[in-house]
């Protein structure tokens, strides 16, 4: 007689495909002993994060990012990521409460498959411009974006331009607050414009 379980298997909807996660070797780097660096994306700006991909001479991980229906977000990495060093790479490109959100659930089945240390990329933090009370009565919505990327399970925040620096002080893990500053100068000084 057969169990309830594998009953409930055959049901439509319902049933479990055997699946292997592989370890594809153009998807990371190694770091020493049993390290891997390892890149993803959201659905953002995958171009983006190829061209870090392509400096890096890797390839952007596999991970499966779906919108049901009712708007919820779904997200499954089809490869193993346990013990690796894992970067995602979200802009905060309209819509940006999706695009964050889908960030956060990135961030949290990372942690729940085991990666190491996830580091958070976010070439324009959202929501950078809320950093304060202005008047009364409103929210410091930066700092609300800290939290949440920190409670997703981040170790570490790479950023750039932030709107104020006072933003870094609202985390409690590492952020590493990267400037373009140097190189739009060197664009404009190369352009020879007066």
């Amino acid at each position: 007689m057969e169990s309830a379980t594998t009953e409930l298997t055959r049901l439509p909807g319902l049933e479990v495909a055997e699946t292997k996660a592989e370890v594809k070797p153009e998807h990371w780097i190694e770091r020493g002993p049993s390290k891997r660096l390892m890149l993803f994306s959201g659905r953002s700006h995958p171009a983006l994060a190829q061209k870090i991909a392509e400096k890096l001479g890797i390839q952007v991980g596999d991970v499966t990012l779906r919108t049901f229906a009712d708007g919820n977000t779904y997200c499954r990495y089809e490869e193993s990521i346990r013990g690796s060093d894992l970067f995602i790479v979200q802009t905060s490109s309209p819509p940006v409460d999706q695009h964050l959100m889908e960030l956060m659930i990135m961030i949290d089945a990372a942690k729940l498959a085991s990666a190491k240390r996830i580091t958070a990329v976010l070439p324009l933090y959202p929501y950078s411009r809320q950093d304060k009370k202005s008047r009364p009565r409103e929210g410091i919505t930066a700092k609300l974006v800290a939290e949440m990327i920190q409670t997703a399970g981040a170790d570490r925040v790479l950023t750039m331009d932030l709107h104020a620096g006072q933003i870094q002080g609202f985390f409690d893990v590492p952020v590493d607050h990267m400037t373009a500053l140097p190189m739009l100068a060197q664009y404009v000084r190369d352009l020879g414009l007066p």
